[in-house]
């Protein structure tokens, strides 16, 4: 399993995933380090805005911490992440959705020890076959602009396999849906991005 930049011969991932279950908070700062950049790039994307990235990544962490102790270790640590991380996206357009939109100023003081971890990092790229397409668009913001004319449950799939490098069984595990149903809603979006990327001006 892929963990991230962390990700090397010496990361022992059951025994990280162990500590942490311990509460130890050098476990946590591996799992941190591995996954912040995903996550905040996962909410950018998803979202739009970098400010809510960071307070979603940073509230995946919180409840990590909580709810750790009750994980059972089956393998699927990033499908699990993940699926926390889709619940509070979904919380989120809710809640935009009930109130009126507010554009709120980037408050650049803010410097907590997580919150310095994620950074955005859009270097990712999709597992082989469903990759976003990075190399033929000319700026990040035809990506963004192409992401957000999608409907939201064809950008969750692609955003999913993109920063959560989750199979497409454990997508739609995630999203509630039969596997054919994610299948199909990747295969459009990648379609309509791929489209809307090249021939963007």
């Amino acid at each position: 399993m892929d963990h991230g930049t962390v990700t090397n011969a010496t990361v022992d991932w059951k025994a990280v995933i162990q500590r942490a279950q311990r509460l130890d908070p050098d476990a946590f700062d591996v799992i941190v380090d591995a996954y912040a950049g995903r996550l905040c790039g996962f909410f950018r994307r998803l979202l739009g805005r970098r400010s809510d990235a960071e307070d979603l990544a940073q509230e995946v962490f919180v409840r990590v911490v909580r709810m750790i102790p009750q994980y059972r270790d089956d393998g699927r640590f990033e499908a699990w992440l993940f699926r926390i991380a889709t619940n509070l996206a979904r919380d989120r357009i809710r809640e935009r959705e009930r109130r009126p939109a507010v554009v709120a100023l980037e408050d650049a003081s803010q410097g907590e020890a997580v919150q310095r971890r994620v950074v955005d990092n859009d270097e990712h790229r999709m597992s082989e076959g469903t990759r976003l397409p990075l190399e033929e668009a000319e700026t990040r913001e035809a990506i963004d602009r192409a992401l957000n004319r999608l409907p939201q449950a064809e950008r969750e799939v692609i955003l999913l396999r993109h920063y959560g490098r989750l199979t497409f069984e454990e997508i739609a595990s995630t999203m509630g849906t039969p596997l054919g149903t994610a299948l199909a809603r990747a295969h459009r979006g990648l379609g309509k991005l791929r489209e809307w990327v090249e021939t963007s001006p």
